[in-house]
């Protein structure tokens, strides 16, 4: 008797469309570059041009297909335009933000907007035209928001940013109720931290550093490529069943 085995879902993205916002450097290029190893075509976005013009043009080298558009994420009339104006995409990364570690007491109006602005309402409102655009194509998708661990725990000279971090999570859980039954399936993916430009100024701090690699688990703080293949899993077949969730990066930090 001959058993058919099960297969497993593709993790390739051939034909697939995908924006990533922030993807001149750091996590979005890691994200950018993945996407387009695994077939889809990648639209990169950011305020810098020769930055994402440079990123798309080594994807493009590298074999993969990719373009790059101009974009500043606070600019939502902007955003929705780009968006309604483009072939739908499948695939969303929602990875633009910042951070301004402070104490509560030293934290301005003006802090609290700019991380506020772009981590939260920003995220929010791509995510709103790309899957309007997905909803009148009546097409599935995969929207995978760039949270943190900071968007499950706390952390000193963290209140603004684990603020919008755990908004993230939220709005990724509420956001998956009301798309999954169109096929459109919203996760976030929570690293800890990763050695990007930004997080490498912080890093050069040893005592900084050594308070940081101590909570997690692994030894070690994370690099992008880590993060590489868990955006391709969530954009991909291979998380059909997948909405909702919060995929956690981050060497073992949350566990206590």
């Amino acid at each position: 008797m001959t058993i058919e085995l099960p297969r497993t879902p593709s993790f390739r993205l051939d034909g697939r469309r995908a924006l990533i916002t922030g993807g001149g450097r750091g996590i979005g290029l890691a994200a950018a570059a993945a996407l387009a190893e695994a077939g889809a075509h990648v639209t990169l976005t950011a305020r810098t041009s020769s930055e994402i013009e440079e990123a798309a043009e080594s994807i493009r080298r590298d074999g993969g297909s990719a373009d790059a558009i101009v974009l500043d994420m606070l600019d939502t009339a902007a955003v929705r335009s780009v968006v309604e104006t483009a072939d739908p995409f499948d695939i969303l990364i929602n990875n633009a933000g910042t951070n301004r570690p402070k104490t509560m007491s030293e934290t301005t109006e003006d802090d609290f907007d700019a991380v506020l602005d772009l981590n939260l309402r920003a995220a929010y409102f791509v995510a709103q035209a790309v899957t309007d655009k997905m909803l009148a194509a009546k097409m599935p998708g995969s929207v995978i928001n760039i949270s943190s661990q900071m968007g499950h725990v706390g952390g000193p000279l963290r209140t603004v940013y684990c603020s919008s971090k755990w908004a993230i999570e939220g709005l990724t859980k509420s956001l998956a109720m009301e798309l999954g039954p169109h096929g459109i399936r919203v996760n976030s993916i929570a690293p800890t931290f990763i050695e990007t430009p930004l997080a490498k100024e912080m890093l050069k701090d040893p005592a900084f550093r050594e308070a940081v690699v101590s909570k997690i688990k692994l030894g070690r703080t994370g690099q992008v490529e880590d993060l590489m293949g868990a955006i391709v899993f969530l954009a991909s077949d291979a998380a059909a069943m997948i909405t909702g969730a919060s995929l956690l990066v981050d060497g073992g930090w949350t566990i206590g």
